[in-house]
């Protein structure tokens, strides 16, 4: 099957802050990104979702209804997409849907992980093929099924001339590390990025994340706080290495805050600010200290507090946003157009993993194939 075409990803990540989605084209000299748009989780369903990821157990009966309830969600997403781009559907070769992660556990004795969002409703409701579950093969293939999108990285950002690491800081932070050789890449998850911040901020601002950082700004960072979230034996773990929010959580810092009753609230934003600074830096300069230039996505890109930290410590390496390069695109919409990139990959038979990332055995073809209907 020929590669060219239309492609959109829709990419709902740990953070739970909406639903994005991206148009994007595939071309034989490269990938351009056409047209975007981010769809709100209604608040009954956010609650819902927010409360299963923090938990083990979910009932079967909830399981089902917020699988298809969440797959009406990415095709509505889908389809206001394709409205206000002014393109039809029959134009579109795939939707690689990510979907919404609820659990993920892929160094447990029995390695899962789970995704919601049926794929049948998207491919139903849209009338366009659906490529999903694209986690699922690479555990299978002994891998830690995430990150994927280093792949997409390298397709898009990898330079001949400089050394490049690409940090996505959602809710949880990962690297890909991309040498100008184009040999040895590598990518893992380096700990929480936006998780506990936000989870933080919801609890004791009732916002649903701390704007450019302002908040953790008011405080200061509490030293033997800081070293309590360090101590955790993720941050040790060599790669390949993968988490999650059913990980790094609000019950995880609550354990670890009842130490230190006396802290105000503004010196644990602070703190948790300079965790994930802390971390996601010493994960570049351990496991990539020759690099030239880092470029930032994600919803942290947007945390002007959090990017001073980290130019701070990472000087004198540039840290800036990946659209800051020509060929680049906006932080905002990389791991959705990554998703886009996947379904290509899948319909055209050719891997999406990087096996020196995940860990897997070797390179699969991710996600299954959820045909549209001849008839549309």
């Amino acid at each position: 099957m020929a590669a060219e075409g239309y492609y959109i990803g829709l990419m709902s990540g740990t953070s739970m802050d909406g639903i994005d989605a991206a148009l994007i084209s595939t071309h034989p000299t490269g990938i351009r990104l056409l047209h975007t748009l981010s769809h709100p989780w209604p608040a009954a369903l956010e609650q819902r979702l927010r409360a299963q990821a923090s938990r083990a157990s979910c009932t079967l009966q909830e399981y089902g209804e917020i699988d298809h309830l969440c797959a009406q969600q990415f095709s509505q997403a889908a389809l206001s997409l394709l409205d206000s781009a002014g393109i039809p559907a029959s134009r579109i070769r795939a939707i690689g849907s990510h979907g919404q992660t609820l659990y993920h556990h892929p160094s447990s004795v029995v390695p899962f992980t789970l995704q919601i969002g049926d794929p049948s409703v998207i491919a139903e409701n849209t009338g366009i093929t659906v490529v999903a579950d694209f986690r699922r093969r690479d555990i299978a293939a002994g891998g830690q099924g995430a990150p994927l999108v280093p792949a997409f990285h390298q397709a898009l950002f990898h330079s001949p001339e400089k050394n490049r690491v690409i940090l996505n800081i959602g809710g949880i932070a990962n690297i890909t590390v991309l040498p100008a050789a184009g040999d040895c890449i590598t990518g893992f998850d380096t700990g929480p990025g936006n998780c506990l911040m936000d989870g933080w901020c919801r609890k004791n601002r009732n916002q649903p994340y701390d704007a450019s950082g302002e908040w953790a700004a008011q405080g200061n960072v509490h030293p033997p706080l800081l070293q309590s979230l360090l101590q955790d034996d993720y941050f040790r773990q060599s790669p390949p290495k993968s988490t999650g929010t059913e990980y790094f959580n609000q019950e995880w810092l609550e354990a670890r805050l009842r130490q230190y009753p006396e802290i105000r609230d503004h010196d644990v934003q602070a703190s948790l600010l300079a965790l994930t600074a802390v971390t996601v830096s010493q994960a570049i300069l351990n496991w990539a200290g020759d690099t030239d230039e880092i470029l930032v996505c994600g919803g942290g890109a947007h945390n002007r507090q959090l990017m001073t930290e980290l130019s701070r410590r990472l000087s004198p390496i540039p840290v800036a946003p990946t659209d800051s390069i020509a060929g680049g695109i906006s932080p905002d919409w990389v791991e959705a157009a990554a998703f886009a990139w996947l379904a290509k990959q899948t319909l055209t038979g050719a891997t999406g993993n990087l096996p020196e990332v995940t860990g897997a055995r070797h390179p699969v073809i991710l996600g299954g194939i959820y045909p549209k209907n001849q008839g549309f």
